[in-house]
């Protein structure tokens, strides 16, 4: 039985939709991964396993062929696994619902099941958007960030269990939303300000003009001075700017 389940990645700072194809049959039990997998992808195999396993469903010893197409591109990363574990467990039959063709899983598995917090998920979810793409499944942690793209149900679960019963129709998740004007409003309260800097007027005036060009400044100099009142001060603004 074949199960063909869509996620995303990234190619620089741009999302781009793969399919997870994932195929279960009789015979000797063996996992294969194929479609240019890095060695984060191929440690899937342990991780989804595990996870299955340790969230209350049965594994059962068949032959497993996991695509990651297009095949021509190098997969990196680890936000494969509950893709790969979504179609592992449709081709079980622990997955009623099979109406998921509008639908993208992104998502890291611990060995316990739980579903980790992943990185680079905004510009996953306008490509998405882009692509007609109805809804997203992710790591609850992602939810909000997911949400300020506008037109694309948010669906956030902690677990992998709790992800089946929901796609089964078991349990209910409410979609996440997101007002970005109120997000804004709260980032712009903070106590810090450039005024309480003394000296270092040429970091300052580096720092002011990459914000004028929205651009981030290279950290050139000391180590950890990033970490310092400096690169406090103007985090903020980064992050607004490059919106």
């Amino acid at each position: 039985m074949l199960s063909i389940i869509k996620t995303m990645s990234l190619h620089g700072l741009d999302g781009y939709l793969i399919e997870v194809q994932v195929d279960v049959s009789p015979g000797m039990p063996e996992w294969t991964i194929v479609g240019l997998p890095d060695t984060s992808v191929k440690e899937a195999k342990e991780r989804v396993r595990t996870a299955i396993k340790n969230s209350g469903f049965e594994f059962q010893s068949k032959k497993i062929i996991v695509n990651l197409a297009p095949a021509n591109t190098r997969k990196e990363g680890s936000l494969f696994d509950l893709p790969i574990a979504i179609g592992i467990l449709a081709n079980f039959g622990e997955i009623v619902s099979q109406n998921l063709e509008q639908t993208v899983f992104v998502g890291e598995l611990s060995l316990d099941g739980k579903i980790n917090k992943a990185k680079g998920i905004l510009p996953m979810c306008i490509e998405a958007k882009k692509m007609g793409i109805k809804r997203i499944i992710l790591p609850k942690e992602n939810a909000k960030e997911a949400a300020i793209v506008k037109e694309l149900e948010v669906i956030g679960v902690s677990t992998l269990d709790q992800l089946v019963d929901f796609l089964n129709g078991e349990i209910k998740v409410e979609s996440t939303k997101t007002n970005v004007e109120e997000l804004w409003n709260n980032e712009q309260i903070y106590n810090v300000d450039f005024s309480e800097v003394k000296g270092q007027e040429n970091v300052k005036r580096a720092i002011e003009v990459a914000a004028a060009r929205r651009t981030r400044p290279a950290p050139y100099w000391k180590s950890g001075m990033w970490q310092n009142n400096d690169g406090k001060k103007n985090t903020h603004n980064f992050a607004r700017l490059n919106i």
